[in-house]
């Protein structure tokens, strides 16, 4: 791996300061053109599992443009509001070991997915990633807070999937990737990623 390489990847897992964001005018300015990028950015970062799952995996671009619309709807342009802004976004940023994602149950009507929340609990703990030639690797789910309660599970979860030194090697190698859920209730696979979408992933990692 050159250089140049190895130096993009370690500049996009650097956590976000008030120095990287733009002024509420100047993202106004710059707003329609960072907006088509991070959605053409996204489109490789999503992994449907299954028709009501899906994996939204984050990086510093997403992040960024997170805090951005925030303090955008907010009107948010003191310090203190923008660091607490930072402080809830920079820990979806991965790490070069990990991949993170926001994990979305997804049901367009409103009784089927309540009722499915509740057949689903503990399906955060269920989801999975495997690299080719290695044991699945299961998430740490919701670190910031718990989201499920003694009935139902939440819509929405925040997962960080660890990677063993070997298993980071291998994917920066080209090695496969697959990912699934394995809940009594929901049990899908996609296996293997798209090429597009493992190579992005790739590049969340670190030698």
């Amino acid at each position: 791996m050159n250089t140049q390489v190895s130096v993009n990847e370690k500049a996009s897992m650097k956590k976000l300061t008030r120095d990287d964001l733009y002024s509420l005018e100047k993202y106004a300015e710059l707003r329609p053109r960072m907006r088509a990028e991070v959605m053409a950015h996204k489109q490789h970062r999503q992994v449907a599992i299954g028709p009501n799952a899906t994996l939204y995996f984050e990086d510093r671009l997403t992040m960024q443009y997170q805090v951005q619309e925030m303090l955008r709807i907010e009107r948010i342009f003191e310090a203190d509001g923008i660091n607490d802004e930072l402080a809830a976004y920079n820990p979806l940023i991965p790490d070069g070991s990990n991949w993170k994602a926001t994990f979305m149950v997804e049901f367009p009507d409103v009784d089927e997915r309540r009722e499915s929340l509740k057949r689903l609990k503990g399906v955060e703990d269920r989801v999975w990633v495997r690299v080719a030639g290695f044991e699945p690797v299961r998430p740490h789910a919701d670190e910031d807070l718990e989201r499920e309660d003694e009935e139902k599970t939440s819509s929405v979860h925040f997962l960080r999937f660890e990677l063993t030194p070997a298993m980071v090697r291998a994917v920066k190698q080209g090695a496969a990737v697959a990912m699934g859920i394995d809940h009594p209730a929901y049990t899908h696979v996609v296996d293997p990623l798209p090429a597009a979408t493992r190579d992005s992933l790739a590049r969340d990692l670190s030698n």
